[in-house]
């Protein structure tokens, strides 16, 4: 009955990783844009300054843009 109960756990745990391996976090080399954006999410966050606004409009630390749309 144990041996049952961790090959099912098992087969949860290997369908979870299949499925998350599909999502868009995945298809990204890095977190970061880089090592700027890495210093800035970890601890400058906290104090924004103009200089660090620049750095992520010029570096493009935040992806693509999307315009919102409202519904017709």
């Amino acid at each position: 009955m144990k041996k049952l109960g961790l090959l099912l756990l098992l087969g949860l745990f290997l369908a979870g990783c299949g499925g998350a391996s599909k999502s868009e976090f995945w298809q990204h080399s890095t977190m970061y844009k880089n090592w700027d954006h890495m210093n800035f999410s970890m601890t400058g966050y906290k104090n924004p300054t103009a200089e660090t606004a620049n750095a992520s409009q010029s570096q493009g630390w935040w992806g693509e843009e999307i315009p919102y749309i409202p519904a017709q």
